[in-house]
């Protein structure tokens, strides 16, 4: 696997000349041609406007064509059988070959609100050492197994049979068609209570399909073992038809992440509208949106003890009143117990040590943060951004207004991020005793 595998960071740049040089990612002409085509083709569908957001085609003289990542993270598999791995960008000061970007990588992911799978184990899946493939592999046989455990669900299933014996329903039409010279048997419909119900038909098929990919030793036991337990369901004949009759009620929650999962594997639903094509499969996640979750997950943690309301999303104000438009959704809403409150917002993005560039701080952020202030009537505003070596904690920390408002930056380090949020309870209290 690993001789056909391309990791990647955020923003880097992709290439099919061997002797490009320093600053570009090489993969061979056959797999770059079918990434070329996935950008092609998701560029020019409406629906999936997003696909420039993440891989951009383009053109540099003595090199050729170029393949610029943007800053969604995940896999992309090409019909020629190439993984490419886009990890996030992290400064973590440490060199492990990427191992430790993975595993901060995944314990993101599982903060998201829409990841199917929220009970991985970093050490047991050796989650450093693996390509993200079998990672997810992995992940989706850990929830089949929990599953079976659990034990599979059977329904009662309506069947037409020509048997021996009368049960059910006699079929009187189709009866005399198939038995007018057998008058020993009966066409009947029955129910019958068995585990071939759609949701076990796309397991199995998700199951198999795995077994036949998957490239890791463990994963391929690990199938057919989970494989055994489903022995008495067949495989899904009709991928769509099976996913619109999946039972979504209480009773079947344990086939909830097994279900997003096999969408993923079986028809190659992403959690972006940049799902792939025949020539490729995506499966990316946006770092901005990994970012503010994970951050706002860590943060009620964080704050738990203190009693104070944290709202993700907030939803509660308009830039105008009359009509009611332009909602505005700060990332985190922090209400403490007098009724003050503080708006923070998450920014996946690097800043500089340059004030003259303002840190490299868009405006439309600022005037964003300022729109908060003023109408959740707070001068208590932040903008939360990554760790970056190329600037100190606390450069250019505050931006102070002639009426009382001042937006605040923070510096989030996603590998200790236990410590940064303490570090910011810690501001957030300090305000409240000043």
């Amino acid at each position: 696997m690993r001789d056909r595998l391309l990791e990647v960071r955020e923003f880097d740049r992709i290439c099919c000349a061997p002797d490009c040089g320093d600053g570009y990612c090489y993969l061979p002409e056959r797999a770059f041609r079918d990434l070329k085509d996935l950008v092609r083709s998701s560029a020019g569908d409406g629906s999936r406007a997003d696909a420039l957001e993440i891989l951009r085609l383009g053109y540099r003289r003595g090199v050729g064509d170029v393949i610029s990542v943007g800053s969604h993270v995940g896999l992309i598999q090409t019909r020629s059988g190439w993984q490419v791995e886009i990890l996030p960008k992290l400064d973590l000061g440490v060199d492990d070959g990427n191992a430790q970007t993975k595993r901060v990588f995944l314990r993101m992911l599982r903060s998201m609100r829409d990841f199917p799978c929220k009970s991985l184990d970093d050490a047991d899946l050796r989650v450093g050492q693996m390509p993200l493939y079998e990672v997810f592999v992995g992940m989706y046989l850990q929830e089949a197994r929990a599953l079976v455990k659990r034990g599979i669900r059977s329904a009662y299933v309506t069947r037409e049979d020509n048997l021996g014996f009368c049960k059910g329903k006699l079929m009187v039409g189709e009866h005399v068609r198939q038995n007018s010279a057998h008058a020993e048997r009966f066409f009947v419909r029955h129910d019958e209570y068995l585990a071939d119900r759609p949701e076990n038909r796309l397991v199995k098929s998700t199951l198999l399909l795995l077994r036949a990919t998957t490239t890791s030793s463990r994963n391929q036991r690990e199938a057919r073992q989970v494989l055994a337990h489903f022995e008495a369901v067949s495989p899904s004949s009709n991928y769509q038809r099976d996913f619109s009759r999946v039972v979504t009620d209480r009773s079947m929650r344990d086939y909830d992440s097994l279900m997003r999962w096999s969408k993923v594997f079986l028809v190659g639903e992403s959690f972006t509208a940049f799902s792939g094509t025949d020539s490729a499969r995506a499966l990316l996640f946006p770092m901005e949106r990994v970012f503010e979750s994970y951050v706002a997950q860590q943060l009620k943690k964080a704050l738990a003890d203190l009693g104070w309301e944290v709202t993700a999303q907030d939803r509660g104000y308009y830039l105008f009143d009359v009509p009611r438009q332009f909602a505005l959704r700060p990332d985190v809403v922090v209400t403490r117990g007098d009724g003050s409150r503080v708006v923070l917002d998450t920014k996946w993005k690097r800043l500089v040590d340059n004030p003259r560039v303002n840190y490299g701080i868009s405006q439309a952020d600022m005037y964003q943060m300022y729109a908060y202030a003023k109408k959740y009537g707070t001068p208590e505003v932040w903008l939360l951004y990554p760790t970056c070596p190329e600037i100190p904690d606390g450069a250019g920390a505050s931006f102070y207004g002639n009426d009382g408002v001042s937006v605040r930056l923070f510096f989030v380090d996603v590998a200790q991020i236990e410590r940064s949020m303490a570090a910011l309870r810690d501001v957030l209290c300090a305000k409240v005793a000043g």
